[in-house]
């Protein structure tokens, strides 16, 4: 069965061969969890990430926050619209303080792209013989990197599926988790009062207040 990336949770989602067969040219975009549909009819509504987040600054989120883990590197991406003008965030953090931040934005860039440079940026933070965890929210990055790239690596960086998107991060993000088994990568849900995973938020988005 044909198996798709989410564009809003990064999650991997299938459909049934006979379905796409009825659209021709049809690539889905959102998993069923991303797709709410209305009570009354079931009509399908989109929203855009800037209604469905806070965004509020790092201030406002210790303000708000204070649940989820208080140790590790917390990382995240953004992209609104996706593709679009985007940004990444990663903030190291020990015993609930602030060791280490970093955020930056690209003018035309995807999801994808802003939450493999943010793990990039956040493995770099961590100091060599620290054992500690790194967090995203994006399970298609945690999976990518630790069910798949192995594969591939081995058959030269190809997959059956076509061509591998973002490879040029993908491998580097790969070469430094392999360096770093003492670096966990892990998965932590988006936008649920977890503390610092808010917090990496805010440093990802801060491109949009920027601007404003």
């Amino acid at each position: 069965m044909p198996s798709f990336a989410c564009s809003s949770c990064g999650s991997r989602f299938d459909v049934a061969q006979p379905s796409l067969d009825r659209y021709p040219g049809w690539t889905p975009k959102q998993c069923r969890n991303c797709r709410p549909a209305a009570a009354a009819g079931g009509t399908r509504r989109r929203t855009s990430a800037s209604a469905r987040e806070e965004d509020l600054t790092v201030e406002q989120v210790l303000a708000k926050h204070a649940g989820g883990p208080t140790d590790g590197v917390f990382t995240d991406g953004a992209a609104d619209p996706n593709p679009g003008p985007g940004g990444w965030g990663a903030v190291y953090v020990v015993g609930g303080e602030v060791v280490d931040e970093a955020a930056g934005a690209e003018g035309h860039t995807t999801n994808n792209r802003m939450e493999l440079t943010a793990l990039i940026a956040g493995y770099g933070m961590v100091p060599d013989g620290v054992d500690t965890t790194v967090w995203t929210d994006s399970k298609l990055c945690v999976d990518t990197i630790t069910k798949w790239a192995a594969g591939w690596a081995r058959n030269g960086w190809k997959r059956k599926g076509g061509e591998i998107a973002n490879l040029d991060l993908v491998q580097t993000l790969y070469t430094m988790a392999r360096g770093r088994p003492d670096v966990k990568l892990r998965w932590i849900k988006a936008h649920a009062g977890s503390r610092w995973n808010e917090y990496a938020d805010s440093l990802a988005t801060s491109y949009r207040r920027a601007t404003r």
